[in-house]
């Protein structure tokens, strides 16, 4: 979904219809939709999706609960905003626990994961060489990288971790995307790529130590990039 155009979907798939204001108005807010500090209007949620109040502000509600949303009482529902520092330590934490799941994932990892590791990879390598509008280069990256990271969560065998990633996956792209003053991670996609290679070779090679540095590295890369954007306004 292309950030900030019209929605006008409906839960054709069998979602109920409160499952599917929270899917629409969640992918919209973590690919950058709407800007840190930004109000999110009902009256034209409900108009693009074609909905009631009700399931808009249910969609609020657990998002809220999320960490994804503020409501702020009567004054309306917003986007978090995040200082530096905040950000510096929510990936200091993300960094750690994510290496620690691709260390364990270097000890059990089989086959058939590190073959769809390499196939995902080489579609986030497509997305570089082929789309053209930063929303679109970021919303196949983002879409691809789950699932990278994904496998590497089934790796660890843990459904306490997958559920944790999870959660600190979402963190991680509302920051990057509501939070820059464009879209940076549009212009790093190459670099996300190698990455992935180097993490793919340590996991192949069962190497905890190199896996668990290279996933380490990975995510803390998300600070700089941050850095850079604010200061430059880029």
């Amino acid at each position: 979904m292309v950030p900030n155009a019209p929605v006008r979907r409906s839960p054709a798939d069998g979602r109920r219809l409160g499952a599917f204001v929270y899917d629409v108005v969640k992918e919209r807010l973590l690919e950058g939709g709407w800007s840190a500090g930004e109000s999110l209007d009902v009256e034209s949620l409900k108009s693009d999706l074609g909905v009631s109040k009700q399931p808009v502000m249910d969609a609020f509600r657990r998002l809220a609960a999320e960490g994804l949303l503020e409501i702020v009482p009567q004054v309306g529902t917003r986007v978090p905003v995040f200082s530096m520092e905040d950000m510096s330590d929510f990936f200091a934490m993300f960094a750690s626990l994510e290496a620690e799941a691709t260390a364990v994932g270097a000890r059990r990892q089989t086959p058939a994961q590190l073959a769809e590791l390499v196939a995902i990879n080489r579609q986030i390598a497509e997305i570089d060489t082929t789309s053209v509008g930063p929303s679109e280069r970021v919303h196949g990256y983002l879409t691809a990288n789950r699932r990278f990271h994904g496998v590497i969560q089934q790796m660890a065998h843990s459904d306490v971790v997958m559920r944790l990633s999870d959660r600190m996956w979402d963190m991680c792209d509302l920051m990057i995307n509501t939070s820059a003053n464009s879209r940076p991670l549009a212009d790093e996609i190459g670099e996300r790529h190698d990455d992935h290679e180097r993490i793919i070779a340590a996991l192949r090679d069962a190497d905890v130590e190199r896996a668990r540095r290279e996933m380490h590295a990975h995510i803390i890369r998300n600070v700089p990039m941050l850095e850079r954007s604010r200061s430059t306004g880029d």
